[in-house]
């Protein structure tokens, strides 16, 4: 019954966030999952009966993504009124779910093998306001390196041109501009000279694979006709231009990355965006030792960076927070962010400082 519980109460967890990010249609779905679930199918009984925490590992994206290719294929009328917005009723659609649920049982049964990859590229809005406060202390001068990069859309950071409280950073040309609605008072205005990009992924998306990036695609919320069409052109952009990911596990990477020679004058950022949610506890605390092992060696020539945009659960927001080496500032919470880069708002010093030991899905105060 336990396990009943928290499978039910993650659909509606996830409920709320997607009304919060005005995604009604999604949250419609979840919600009314939470009561179509059942044992008749086997993808009722596996999400009712599973281990492992339905939260942390995002069971109710999981189906909702494959609900929605299966809207996407056209392949069921009665689901697409749903997610096409037109059937609202509340009744009606957990009966149409639970009908779709057992239809399509062997095709949904797929998409709870594996987490959900929502590579957002809006997201590096947070990341680059976070670029922008190390760029103040340390120059101008950045190599960057990302863990959970997916298929490597933010890894196009310094391909993208953003605008973030009339602060513009990249190439004016860029097909794709990031100018999400800004709160508060702008980050700093510095000069951001990015001269690498590097990442890892336990298992990278190959966009040049047509079906890999249609999988990309169903992850983006039906609601989000803007996310998809900005995910369109950076798909393109990998595919043309390329970037530099490979396949590993994010702690392995971490170290070996952190023991390679840095030029000189040239700022090292560990960067990462919802993912230290996914990691094992055991991989969060090695990443953290070698960080602050790395920044204990960092000088004036060499500086290091943290940079995250990671969800707080607990108070039910994404937070952009930095921490940089030398110096003894600690984390530092500079911006809070809407989950998928549709607004920042860019908080004024002092800035919130906590020593944080960071857990699935917040963080946890020491």
């Amino acid at each position: 019954m336990a396990n009943v519980k928290a499978s039910c109460s993650a659909f509606e967890i996830q409920a709320e966030y997607c009304a919060a990010m005005d995604a009604p249609v999604t949250a419609r779905v979840c919600t009314a999952l939470a009561e179509a679930l059942d044992r008749e199918s086997e993808t009722g009984r596996r999400v009712l009966d599973g281990v492992g925490e339905p939260v942390a590992d995002a069971l109710a994206l999981r189906l909702v993504g494959g609900l929605h290719a299966l809207h996407r294929s056209g392949v069921d009328p009665a689901l697409s009124t749903v997610f096409s917005g037109a059937e609202t009723d509340p009744a009606r659609v957990t009966a149409v779910l639970k009908a779709t649920l057992v239809a399509h049982d062997a095709a949904l049964l797929l998409w709870l093998d594996g987490p959900p990859q929502t590579n957002e590229a809006a997201r590096s809005a947070g990341m680059m306001t976070g670029i922008l406060h190390l760029a103040e202390r340390y120059g101008p001068r950045f190599e960057l390196l990302e863990i959970g990069s997916s298929a490597g859309l933010n890894l196009l950071i310094d391909r993208y041109r953003f605008d973030l409280g009339g602060v513009t950073v990249g190439p004016s040309v860029s097909p794709v501009t990031i100018r999400p609605e800004w709160r508060g008072p702008p980050p700093p205005s510095a000069r951001v000279e990015i001269e690498s990009t590097r990442g890892v992924d336990i298992q990278p998306v190959d966009v040049a694979d047509p079906a890999a990036a249609a999988r990309l695609e169903v992850y983006v919320w039906v609601d989000a006709v803007e996310r998809q069409a900005r995910l369109a052109t950076a798909i393109a952009m990998v595919r043309e231009g390329g970037v530099d990911l490979v396949e590993g596990d994010a702690a392995d990477w971490v170290e070996a990355q952190l023991a390679l020679p840095q030029p000189e004058g040239v700022t090292r950022v560990l960067m990462h965006s919802v993912v230290w949610q996914y990691l094992s506890a055991a991989s969060r605390e090695r990443i953290r030792v070698a960080m602050d092992a790395a920044g204990a060696r960092a000088t004036a020539e060499r500086p290091l960076g943290w940079v995250m945009m990671e969800p707080n659960r607990d108070l039910h927001r994404h937070e952009v927070r930095v921490r940089g080496w030398p110096g003894d500032r600690p984390m530092e919470l500079v911006a809070l962010t809407h989950a998928h880069g549709a607004w920042v708002e860019g908080l004024a010093p002092p800035y919130e400082t906590r020593d944080y030991v960071m857990r699935r899905g917040a963080y946890d105060a020491e």
